[in-house]
């Protein structure tokens, strides 16, 4: 559920959730809406990814919106779909904004190549600008970028490490 916007914000709320695979932190606008996901221990490649995103920002410890954490919480507990109705907004170029959407398109308990997605997007000779377009991927889960794989079925790169793409994709019933 994205919502475009050209008004960039000077502040963001920063809330850690406890998850399963590690402390997720939730970027939030002033609206709810979700700007960024990624994990503690990569917390400075999220805060460059919204520095190239957004320019400057100020990180408020603020709780994100309580629907939201519910809805990661029961994510996590097994109910996948759950994700599927966090609102978000990303920044980026348009090129990236087409990636990120087509991930949120992408079913949980599958995964997609990247040359799939490149052809989904009709962009099919885009496979490496794909790829560099979900290593930018400010909102790790929610805009699934742990779905896609090599072209061979092999898990490649993830932002958040290897190991929490494979526990998620088992999580969602793909064997890795």
């Amino acid at each position: 559920m994205p919502a475009r916007s050209t008004n960039l914000p000077d502040r963001f709320d920063l809330d850690r959730v406890t998850t399963p695979i590690g402390t997720a932190l939730l970027v939030t606008d002033a609206e709810g809406a979700l700007r960024a996901l990624d994990w503690e221990d990569y917390e400075q490649r999220m805060r460059e990814l919204l520095r190239l995103h957004y320019g400057t920002v100020d990180l408020r410890e603020q709780p994100a919106p309580t629907a939201m954490r519910i809805a990661l919480e029961r994510y996590f507990d097994g109910d996948l779909g759950q994700i599927a109705g966090i609102a978000w907004r990303i920044a980026g170029t348009p090129f990236q904004q087409k990636v990120w959407t087509a991930l949120a398109q992408i079913p949980a308990g599958t995964t997609m190549s990247y040359g799939a997605l490149a052809a989904k997007i009709a962009m099919p000779r885009a496979i490496r600008a794909v790829g560099h377009a979900n290593g930018s991927n400010p909102i790790s889960v929610v805009l699934p970028c742990h779905r896609l794989i090599g072209a061979n079925g092999s898990l490649v790169k993830y932002g958040g490490g290897l190991e929490r793409k494979r526990w998620l994709l088992r999580h969602e019933g793909v064997e890795v």
